[in-house]
């Protein structure tokens, strides 16, 4: 059987608002980490379990952190694990003590050029708290949530829970957009908020179940637990989508060289141009011949002149 082992630190490590800052949060997915808000690189998270909780002992002497996490996957590392259980060293009297128990769990988390998505499932899942070895915290049926963000599209964050929910031994009917309060006398009380999404527009997160904890078991040497647990959770944040390529301009088609059109100009036409018309050929044709006759006539009249000039001198 798949499992995670985590050994109980001595002192305060972190506080639980930053230990869910990742979940609660998705601006925080530009602070955690190497920065990237100005990256062209999108980046997602998942997480079927997180827990962050104060554990105070009787004697308050001692307060530690119970802050742990079941298949936390981060990308661009894209990565996926699945394992069912999570277990706790150092308050069961030495003995590793089950937080999470289930028939599935997985979460997943993958980048592409285009789209950062982070994704859970869990299935037949039980609780537990220190002090509580026998009585669960919170079982449920099936969980699942889903943080999408693609380049350029509105980001989008899903969960959902299906089947009976079991709280401290109660069943319990859980409403949307509120808080379900759950006391046991004796043993503590428990707010449920279902179904938590929250969008901006580059970053999406989504958690199935959120619990604020508040149990006094006065078992185990244990005193008091107070502090939050998330189930099935999913972040994202969006590629930075490229720069819209110009337009390129359309080359022009060549313009076949053609050569102007020149109508063929009618007789009269070109004649006018010049003073002439359709006659003209007619009339210097006559003209010649009137010429040749004239030239002709002036000839013999001299021949005439000169022939009766000699008869009469002899």
């Amino acid at each position: 059987m798949n499992s995670n082992t985590f050994r109980m630190p001595v002192r305060r490590l972190a506080a639980t608002s930053a230990s869910l800052a990742l979940l609660t949060a998705p601006a925080a997915l530009a602070t955690t980490g190497t920065a990237h808000a100005t990256t062209e690189q999108g980046r997602a998270s998942a997480v079927v379990l997180r827990t962050g909780l104060d554990v105070s002992l009787l004697d308050k002497t001692v307060q530690v952190p119970l802050d742990l996490s079941l298949n936390e996957v981060q990308a661009p590392r894209s990565s996926e694990k699945t394992a069912l259980t999570a277990t706790l060293d150092g308050v069961d009297h030495g003995k590793p003590f089950t937080v999470l128990r289930a028939d599935a769990a997985s979460a997943e988390a993958e980048v592409t050029k285009h789209k950062a998505e982070g994704r859970t499932e869990l299935a037949h899942a039980k609780v537990h708290v220190p002090g509580l070895p026998l009585l669960s915290l919170i079982e449920v049926g099936a969980v699942s949530s889903r943080a999408t963000c693609e380049a350029g599209r509105k980001p989008v964050a899903e969960a959902d829970l299906l089947g009976a929910v079991t709280v401290l031994g109660k069943k319990v009917s859980l409403t949307t957009g509120g808080t379900t309060e759950v006391k046991v006398p004796g043993v503590g009380e428990v707010g449920l908020a279902l179904s938590s999404t929250r969008t901006t527009s580059r970053t999406a997160a989504a958690s199935a179940l959120e619990l604020k904890v508040s149990v006094n078991p006065l078992e185990l040497n244990v005193a008091e637990v107070e502090g939050t647990v998330t189930l099935a959770g999913a972040t994202c944040e969006a590629p930075t989508a490229p720069p819209a390529a110009k337009p390129q301009p359309k080359p022009e088609k060549p313009v076949a060289d053609v050569e102007p059109k020149t109508s063929e100009a009618k007789p009269e036409q070109n004649l006018a141009e010049t003073g002439g018309s359709s006659t003209t050929p007619y009339l210097a044709g006559g003209g010649a011949v009137l010429l040749g006759l004239g030239g002709g006539a002036v000839l013999l009249a001299r021949r005439n002149r000169n022939n009766r000039a000699s008869r009469s001198g002899s």
